[in-house]
């Protein structure tokens, strides 16, 4: 039933897992090491949410910048360009949830 995986980033590191994929929804953990960034994309056919569960991330949305600590959700309507910073000295961890799947319409 656990599918949280082991994420011990160092400073700099972004470590990805996949914890849940299906036909319809994928929803992945990103782990950030102090000064790690997962640049902004988009997803246009998708809806994406954040759930920040361990430590602050900056949480960047179509141009703007948020700090967002544990516990935290972060909504990324379809097509807002989206991405997060770790500006802290401490690992932080956040899940990112897509759905529909691109191409799943």
């Amino acid at each position: 039933m656990d599918r949280y995986p082991d994420l011990d980033p160092d400073a700099g590191e972004l470590l990805t897992g996949e914890l849940v994929v299906t036909d319809d929804v994928l929803v992945k953990a990103f782990a950030l090491g102090p000064s790690a960034e997962m640049e902004p994309h988009d997803h246009p056919g998708a809806t994406n949410v954040f759930h920040v569960t361990e430590g602050t991330v900056t949480v960047i949305q179509d141009g703007t910048e948020e700090t967002v600590e544990a516990p935290g959700v972060v909504l990324h309507e379809r097509g807002a360009a989206h991405g997060a910073r770790n500006d802290t000295d401490e690992p932080a961890i956040l899940t990112a949830s897509l759905c529909p799947l691109p191409g799943s319409d």
